[in-house]
């Protein structure tokens, strides 16, 4: 069903492509045996299951936060297969995001580069919406600051994120890896990092019921800078890791450069990022042994086929996500990754 779908999918740009797909899921979630019958049927194994971060998931595979940006979708998302679904990223206020065009197909190459730029409902919204979840699949909240907030001010759209969400979600993502907000990267250094996580976690200790804390990283870190956010890990009591987000580099791939110069700027994800985000977990995983605190770490990048996803667990990382393979592959893929780790 999906490679007839896919041949569709893409004859439309990439974001209308993705506003039709979102709709269409919309539809098959009031329709659970119509999804059942128009995608691969989940499998459903109790070897399948991890405890992470306290958090019971029926599956290692989740998706990854930017496709369903306004938790539009999260029981289709679970319908299809995903142990667990991250929605955003979120903003405090509402914001429309970049100039499109901004998200393109590099077919040959299975990849995507996107420059959305944080478009999405707003907190108040989001969390609304994920109180009217039919399904009891994990979802977690990735969360960031509107583009119009200065970074010295960025820990206070953390926290309203964080309060807004609190209730709806069941763990928590903090992304200052995205390239396409002018300065985000800018919070990965140590001094305002810290600041932001430590804000975070003293709301989240002052809760009855705490809620698992996680940091994405970008795979553009250098060695120091990945110690520095073990460090920071440890120093905060952070609860895992997502490594890795889209790369600002342009490495390993076919299409000419004449052509990427066109597309502009923005984070590449899919099958050119493959061995380098694994690589990156590995680091990532050796700079938490040496700060002795062993935290788990989500592998995503790159996982297009269900020997990549074998690779990141085999790197160390406890579950994983998709975004572009789910784009190229569709829901079989999940089943696969599942598949591979029941046998």
């Amino acid at each position: 069903m999906y490679d007839i779908l896919k041949q569709f999918l893409f004859k439309m740009d990439a974001e209308t492509a993705h506003h039709f797909t979102i709709q269409m899921l919309q539809i098959f979630q009031d329709k659970p045996k119509l999804l059942q019958l128009a995608f691969p049927k989940p499998l459903l194994d109790e070897s399948l299951k991890r405890e992470v971060f306290g958090l019971q998931f029926s599956n290692p595979v989740g998706l990854a936060a930017g496709l369903d940006k306004n938790a539009e979708v999260i029981d289709g998302m679970a319908g299809l297969g995903f142990g667990f679904v991250e929605i955003g990223t979120i903003t405090p206020k509402p914001q429309p995001g970049n100039d499109k065009p901004r998200l393109f197909r590099l077919i040959n190459d299975e990849a995507i580069i996107n420059r959305m730029g944080f478009n999405n409902v707003g907190a108040d919204l989001a969390a609304a919406r994920l109180s009217r979840r039919r399904t009891n699949v994990i979802v977690g909240a990735n969360i960031g600051k509107n583009k119009v907030t200065a970074n010295e001010d960025a820990f206070r759209d953390y926290e309203i994120c964080f309060n807004t969400l609190f209730d709806s979600a069941d763990y928590f993502v903090v992304n200052v890896s995205s390239p396409n907000t002018p300065g985000l990267r800018a919070l990965q250094d140590k001094d305002s990092l810290s600041k932001i996580l430590s804000s975070l976690q003293n709301i989240n200790t002052g809760k009855p019921k705490p809620k698992p804390l996680l940091l994405k990283i970008a795979p553009d870190l250098t060695q120091e800078q990945i110690q520095d956010v073990a460090e920071v890990a440890k120093a905060t009591l952070l609860n895992g890791i997502i490594a890795t987000n889209t790369t600002i580099a342009r490495t390993g791939l076919s299409i000419p450069t004449s052509e990427v110069e066109k597309i502009g700027a923005g984070g590449l994800s899919g099958k050119p990022l493959t061995q380098h985000s694994t690589e990156i977990i590995k680091q990532l995983i050796a700079s938490l042994k040496a700060e002795d605190y062993n935290i788990p770490v989500v592998g995503v990048g790159g996982i297009m086929t269900a020997s990549d996803a074998k690779e990141k667990f085999d790197a160390g990382a406890a579950l994983v996500q998709l975004y572009s393979g789910f784009i190229f592959k569709g829901p079989q893929l999940i089943k696969d990754i599942n598949l591979m780790m029941r046998s």
